[in-house]
């Protein structure tokens, strides 16, 4: 059944994945029943999500979100699901004009233009695993592993992804488990090795020690 791009859709695995990692991690089991209620949300449709990721490179959010306004008025369509096609009749200056740099109106055609031809297998995603995927996405350029982590969690919803790169992660490892001490990213393996199989849901729990606020994607 296909679900409206505003609609905030839970994974259907998240009470079990929280039992089970509130058996296996004295960590989780202090931090899983402070933040009651919350949980991972999916928006948007996968093209849309990717560019939001690349417009927000290295920029503020707040700086990010007046980008992207411009950037989808330019596109024309809902913000919430633009057209690849529509994104490749924007020419670079006026991709340049809605305060984009040179680079990111390169990576979002680059973008538009593997998701037009179909060398990226959306259809075929819920069949293949976390790593697949990730080969797909960090073929297109401006998509590096850590992103197409994030999209695999925040999009795809997958439940076992442990984004290593992540400071937010390895800070919250070093505060939750070490005192404070740095944290190499093998020890955050090692860490969420007790985490499989749902190291996404216990990542969202680490991110949210650090801020209160539902981290969004």
């Amino acid at each position: 059944m296909p679900r409206s791009p505003s609609a905030g859709v839970t994974p259907d695995y998240w009470d079990e994945a929280c039992r089970h990692l509130v058996k296996r991690d004295r960590v989780m089991k202090k931090l899983i029943p402070q933040f009651g209620e919350g949980r991972l949300q999916s928006r948007g449709d996968a093209f849309t999500t990717l560019a939001r990721s690349i417009v927000g490179q290295q920029i503020s959010v707040k700086a990010a979100q007046s980008v992207w306004e411009k950037f989808a008025a330019l596109v024309g369509g809902p913000s919430t699901r633009l057209a690849p096609g529509a994104v490749l009749q924007v020419s670079v200056p006026d991709l340049r004009g809605a305060g984009l740099s040179a680079r990111k109106a390169e990576y979002l055609a680059d973008l538009a233009r593997h998701f037009e031809a179909g060398t990226v297998h959306v259809r075929q995603w819920q069949q293949m695993d976390d790593e697949a995927i990730i080969d797909e996405l960090v073929a297109i350029r401006g998509i590096g592993r850590w992103t197409a982590e994030m999209f695999l969690i925040f999009h795809l919803m997958r439940p076992n992804v442990l984004p290593v790169d992540d400071l937010g992660l390895i800070k919250g490892i070093s505060l939750n488990y070490f005192s404070g001490e740095p944290v190499s990213r093998a020890e955050a393996r090692e860490v969420g090795e007790a985490w499989a199989p749902f190291r996404s849901v216990a990542t969202w729990y680490i991110w949210r020690s650090l801020d209160p606020l539902p981290v969004d994607y």
